[in-house]
């Protein structure tokens, strides 16, 4: 802790205190979450304390609290995590009594990509709520309180979970029901729950007492009201499906038109396309140039000389990464060509074109591979380098620079490899060499 200035306290539970605290050496704000390892240990709370830095250790998402560190002494555990300095988003709703369906979006879309991070590295997160959705500086949403999560290794040997826990109000009816559940499905109910909260201000399902409120759950009884469009009603009815069997799934979510556009949008886009098409057709200036922009980002790229010294530099044997960061998450691929540096561009051109990829040019004659569609976390980015060993032997580098590791490395292995199996002479590293032996 020597490395941390505390501050003031944000919060205070059974176990422990939240405190403000700001990184002596880097400057950067966090919240250290401080608890009392006697009071864990009386309860047995030791195991879920450890799965919940366990499971945050696990995701890393632009709209999931990030996990800093942890320490310990003989009398205290310290969670450092990110500070988020916005507050919950339950306090923003119950200041306003209930967000504009296009403000509801924004934080519905940041939720169902965090939470579909979640279940791609097998975490359920189990407590979805307002109370546990932060904001920071800028109103982005960041999902925190991993305390009620579960991991797939925790499934029994049906294939699903059967812990009963979770916010009344917010949990799905299959886990009322005590039968055993699908995590992944159960966090897309609370999702649903969440956002019909958003729009409407209020709970979906309500009754006089918990049984009422089940029953209601359990049925699937509950009313849109008036001001919800048409679309968002369509989705929520199809998230708020009592039998899981039949709930949409994530990506049906987001293939949905009101997750895509928005209230209103899919109008206001339409005459955005047509009133830049007639702009276009009418000022041939503009026309030529954007014509010029495009073949100047598809111009050829010359190979990248290297000296003695990068050569080496690139050798697997003296690559220490392996010692910091796990084989599965690593963003660098390398392979050797003996083609010349045209026919890779030709091929990589070919190779993305058919995975509707976008490629461009960059300033450094990096070529710039990027996908059309928004993934887990963001746009999937690589960038491509070509290294000129010899005339007639290259070494290529490609490298992610944003997205998701997991689609970067399923897209890698399942597409991008056998599609440039005809210029690959080998490629580096034991993973990606035993699988091409």
């Amino acid at each position: 802790m020597e490395r941390y200035e505390l501050g003031r306290l944000l919060g205070k539970g059974t176990f422990g205190k939240v405190h403000y605290g700001r990184n002596l050496e880097s400057n950067q704000s966090v919240a250290i979450k401080m608890m009392d390892k006697d009071k864990v240990l009386k309860v047995g709370l030791s195991e879920q304390i450890k799965r919940e830095i366990r499971t945050m250790r696990l995701v890393e998402h632009k709209n999931i609290v990030h996990l800093h560190e942890v320490m310990a002494t003989r009398n205290k555990i310290y969670i450092v995590m990110e500070y988020v300095k916005g507050g919950e988003l339950f306090d923003k709703i119950d200041k306003s009594g209930k967000l504009t369906e296009a403000a509801a979006h924004k934080y519905f879309q940041q939720l169902i990509s965090a939470v579909d991070h979640c279940h791609s590295r097998g975490v359920y997160h189990r407590d979805l709520k307002p109370e546990n959705l932060l904001l920071d500086e800028n109103e982005n949403l960041k999902v925190s309180d991993f305390g009620l999560s579960a991991l797939s290794e925790s499934k029994r040997q049906d294939g699903l979970l059967h812990t009963t826990c979770g916010t009344p109000a917010y949990v799905a009816p299959e886990v009322i029901s005590k039968i055993g559940y699908d995590g992944a499905k159960s966090d897309i109910w609370s999702c649903g729950v969440v956002l019909f909260v958003l729009a409407a201000g209020y709970l979906p399902f309500q009754g006089p007492n918990l049984m009422e409120m089940y029953r209601k759950i359990q049925h699937g009884d509950f009313r849109c009201p008036s001001w919800f469009s048409h679309k968002l009603k369509k989705l929520l009815y199809k998230i708020l499906d009592p039998n899981p069997s039949t709930r949409i799934s994530i990506q049906k979510i987001k293939e949905s038109t009101w997750f895509r556009k928005g209230p209103g949008e899919i109008r206001a886009v339409k005459e955005k396309i047509l009133s830049e098409n007639a702009t276009t057709n009418s000022d041939p200036v503009l026309a030529t140039r954007r014509k010029k922009i495009a073949q100047e980002d598809m111009k050829p790229l010359a190979a990248t000389n290297l000296n003695a010294f990068e050569i080496i530099s690139f050798s697997t044997g003296l690559d220490l990464s392996g010692l910091f960061v796990k084989k599965e998450c690593r963003k660098e691929t390398r392979f050797t060509s003996d083609k010349p540096a045209l026919a890779i561009i030709s091929k990589l051109q070919e190779v993305a074109k058919a995975l509707n990829l976008r490629i461009r040019k960059k300033e450094n004659g990096i070529i710039k591979i990027q996908g059309r569609k928004e993934g887990r976390n963001g746009v999937l980015q690589f960038d491509t380098e070509i290294f000129e060993i010899t005339a007639s032997y290259h070494l290529i580098e490609m490298k992610q620079t944003s997205g998701d590791s997991v689609e970067y490395q399923k897209l890698l292995e399942e597409d991008i490899r056998p599609g440039l199996k005809d210029i690959v002479w080998s490629w580096h590293g034991d993973d990606l060499q035993q699988k091409q032996e």
